[in-house]
């Protein structure tokens, strides 16, 4: 079922969550049982994130570096088919323009849509590790508005080659990412709406945002939102903390704030078991008040770990 689907026809707010796909090496039965603890509660749907190719210098034997791509995370697609045809979950495979011409993504679009796979999330991705600035690959695209274009047009018929007959229409809904502290390249927030206005206006059916921890900065983004003439659904992105180097990592890596009581609780906890324990209970605090403010639904980064966003969806649902 397509998640704008869902959404319209929900009677009560919506528990999803997002996977990043194992390691290449790995295997996904970490990921499974992910989904298998989590599936009690009976998630609406299930995020599984896409990683693009990136540059990393391997030792040869004459003590020169050699440059190689690679790909540390492969498997969205397969990923996705798994999940959903394991547990019955509809899944939602994350498209990014990184790395990606815009044929490429068309055939990752073709066999989603051979999979019966009817659902993705539009986005440009960040930067390689490594690299400052994002750089589009040559014959991609710039914007993760050109990516929603592309499959509004496949969803018409229109495929990059013109002279194809018959080309089956495919029927994906389109979610894409809004950012309440605004993303870390816009210039301000006011011009960061904009860009997800163009999204929105482009195609987009619904929005999920990038994790916050101060309720009061999603509950302003929304306001802002709608003000600018977005309409579409917009559903709230959190993780709870759970461990010391979240607490310098995520807002490097994510670009937002933590509050200060919730820093200084964090700083001053003697134990991982005691910095969890936080995390659970602050982001308990948030989905209750998000919950009570008539969101459609929350959505939980994961990051592979379930116990504790087991913890939070069992005291709030």
């Amino acid at each position: 079922m397509r998640v704008c689907d869902i959404l319209a026809r929900a009677k009560r707010p919506l528990f999803t969550f997002e996977l990043v796909p194992p390691l290449k090496g790995g295997d996904a039965q970490s990921i499974l049982e992910t989904v298998r603890t989590l599936s009690e509660f009976s998630p609406a749907y299930i995020n599984v994130t896409n990683h693009q190719q990136e540059v990393v210098y391997i030792e040869r034997a004459d003590g020169l570096l050699e440059r190689k791509t690679v790909r540390k995370r492969p498997g969205t697609i397969a990923l996705s088919a798994l999940i959903q045809y394991t547990f019955n979950i509809p899944t939602v495979t994350h498209l990014i323009c990184g790395g990606s011409t815009a044929d490429q993504i068309e055939d990752d679009l073709v066999e989603l849509h051979f999979l019966g796979l009817e659902n993705v999330l539009a986005l440009r991705g960040d930067p390689p590790s490594g690299v400052k600035r994002f750089v589009p690959t040559s014959g991609g695209h710039t914007y993760s508005s050109d990516l929603v274009q592309q499959i509004v047009d496949l969803n018409g018929g229109r495929y990059l080659d013109p002279s194809l007959e018959n080309a089956q229409r495919t029927n994906f809904c389109i979610g894409v990412a809004g950012y309440p502290e605004k993303h870390a390249e816009a210039p301000n927030l006011e011009i960061d709406i904009a860009m997800l206005k163009k999204k929105v206006d482009a195609g987009a059916h619904y929005i999920v945002t990038q994790m916050f921890f101060d309720n009061q900065v999603f509950f302003r983004f929304v306001e802002q939102c709608r003000k600018a003439g977005i309409t579409v659904p917009i559903i709230p992105g959190l993780k709870p903390i759970g461990s010391r180097r979240d607490l310098a990592t995520i807002p490097q890596t994510f670009h937002v704030d933590f509050p200060s009581a919730l820093a200084q609780e964090l700083t001053a906890a003697k134990s991982l078991a005691e910095i969890r324990e936080i995390g659970v209970a602050w982001c308990i605090e948030q989905t209750k008040e998000l919950l009570s403010r008539g969101v459609c639904g929350v959505h939980f980064y994961t990051l592979g770990k379930a116990e504790s966003v087991a913890k939070v969806v069992r005291a709030c649902y």
